[in-house]
């Protein structure tokens, strides 16, 4: 593989729609060596803190995140070379003993709610993307998929999103809005911009193939 990896950086508020996309721009390059890398698979190991502490913690502050690591591990993969990725156990609230592998691709697709907050990162990046979803949907969507697939109660879900998941949104994830190259209102149902991110993503992969 003589040319690098395409990075592309996915990001916007919980429950806006940014694995939607993700999924959307995977799904239409079926042959070609293209995977997702999720932010979320780097929150910090909290195994040295009680359940009750871990409970506690904000999962939208920069902190939560071992964004050192995915840097590290992203450059492995720029230059060629496989990471063993780690994963998160949602229900125990702290990283699983479980990694796995990734091999080198010709494009990745690096999503979660802060991947355009450090500049590291970014740095490292082809194209950003922010989508860009109004809060009530997310709210509504956020409640959705916290009871159906987390098991959390409505009461718990509200109280989280208006303590931390909101006012984290307006502080860190809204401003790096104006790092991307490309916004995208309302996710995946915006199929314009999905057909132009595909169009632009393609003809990348045509180059790169033609210098091969």
């Amino acid at each position: 593989m003589s040319k690098k990896p395409i990075i592309i950086g996915v990001t916007g508020g919980s429950g806006g729609g940014k694995t939607s996309v993700s999924r959307a721009i995977l799904s239409n390059f079926p042959n070609e060596k293209i995977a997702m890398i999720e932010h979320d698979s780097y929150y910090k190991d909290q195994s040295h803190l009680t359940f009750e502490e871990r409970i506690k913690t904000n999962y939208d502050h920069p902190f939560a995140f071992d964004t050192d690591l995915m840097i590290e591990q992203i450059k492995e993969l720029l230059a060629g070379r496989p990471v063993d990725i780690p994963t998160y156990d949602y229900t125990e609230h702290t990283r699983s003993e479980k990694t796995y592998r990734q091999e080198p691709q010709d494009v990745f697709i690096v999503e979660g709610i802060l991947v355009l907050e450090d500049q590291r990162l970014r740095d490292l990046m082809d194209i950003k993307i922010f989508v860009d979803t109004d809060d009530d949907v997310r709210i509504i969507r956020r409640i959705k998929r916290d009871m159906e697939e987390r098991g959390r109660s409505l009461d718990s879900v509200i109280d989280q999103y208006l303590g931390v998941v909101k006012p984290m949104y307006h502080q860190f994830i809204e401003p790096t809005k104006r790092y991307a190259d490309v916004i995208i209102p309302e996710g995946v149902s915006n199929t314009v911009a999905i057909d132009l991110i595909n169009t632009k993503i393609a003809k990348i992969l045509e180059e790169a193939t033609e210098m091969n």
